[in-house]
């Protein structure tokens, strides 16, 4: 009998990354710990270190890919509600968010406020109110990785199937997971879903009527 931290059957390592039998890497997720030193890796004090964090958190905890990310409006934002409506671009959509992660947004808010950038601008644009690029995210994950000690891979696709494993650990179903991270349909749920062990099936089985908290890093 298999032990929980044991790979199932069907499993094998190569280069000390989980992967299939047909050679797939399987999905790399962080840890809570690691999302939060991620997020306690930016400034808490300057302007770009807060919107970092706040970009982070929408990452992570709203499940959104670099491109939909970078085309929220500030309008987009319901914190009444705990929804983000992502108005803009082919697929539009709407992710629940928890009150903790709204509060981390709302100081970038209200920083952006203060500097008097454009309720126009992208939410998270640069200072002078200039959309940020895609290359200077992926950029900035690696390099906040590194300076918070993390040694795995950290990157956006990383923060969104980190937030699979967790909603799947909490007992949610597949369609709920599906909705959250905008996916066209369950087989790709599904396949962020594969690289759960049997040590996350426990807590999946442990957690499965938690309801979901709010998070701060």
């Amino acid at each position: 009998m298999s032990q929980p931290g044991d790979m199932p059957s069907g499993w094998r390592s190569a280069g000390g990354q989980k992967r299939d039998l047909v050679g797939h890497a399987l999905p790399e997720v962080l840890t809570r710990a690691e999302v939060s030193s991620l997020v306690e890796a930016c400034s808490s004090r300057s302007s770009t270190g807060i919107r970092n964090r706040a970009l982070i958190t929408v990452l992570y905890r709203g499940g959104f890919r670099v491109s939909e990310a970078l085309q929220l409006r500030e309008s987009d934002l319901d914190p009444v509600g705990g929804l983000i409506r992502r108005s803009h671009g082919a697929r539009p959509r709407m992710v629940g968010l928890d009150p903790g992660s709204f509060g981390i947004i709302d100081e970038w808010v209200e920083r952006r406020r203060k500097l008097g950038l454009s309720p126009e601008a992208p939410l998270f644009c640069t200072l002078q109110a200039a959309p940020v690029s895609t290359s200077y995210v992926r950029a900035l994950l690696t390099r906040l990785g590194r300076r918070a000690g993390i040694r795995k891979r950290v990157s956006a696709e990383i923060l969104r199937r980190t937030l699979a494993a967790e909603l799947a650990r909490e007992g949610y179903p597949v369609s709920v997971i599906q909705a959250q991270l905008g996916h066209a349909n369950a087989a790709t749920t599904s396949r962020y879903l594969a690289g759960l062990g049997p040590r996350d099936a426990l807590d999946a089985a442990a957690e499965a009527m938690q309801r979901r908290s709010d998070w701060r890093p």
